[in-house]
């Protein structure tokens, strides 16, 4: 075990929060990805993409509020 408040304990836990990092970026773009693609595939009544181009703010906070709820489960789960 190294002394935290060594020149090496410090480097460590520096590329342990790093590692972490990385970890939760690929994990919220994966995610992500995912639940919106989910999230298409439930709701075939509606062009979500379109109504975003043509400025349908609903569809929008819609998807805003299911990347936030992603984030949130990617954050507890890392």
């Amino acid at each position: 075990m190294l002394d935290p408040l060594s020149l090496k304990g410090i480097l460590l836990e520096y590329l342990r929060a790093v590692g972490w990092s990385i970890a939760a970026a690929v994990g919220f773009a994966f995610g992500v990805g995912i639940a919106l693609k989910v999230f298409d595939w439930l709701s075939t009544d509606i062009e979500e993409w379109e109504e975003i181009k043509k400025g349908n703010m609903g569809v929008s906070l819609i998807f805003i509020s299911l990347i936030v709820m992603v984030g949130l489960l990617v954050h507890k789960v890392i």
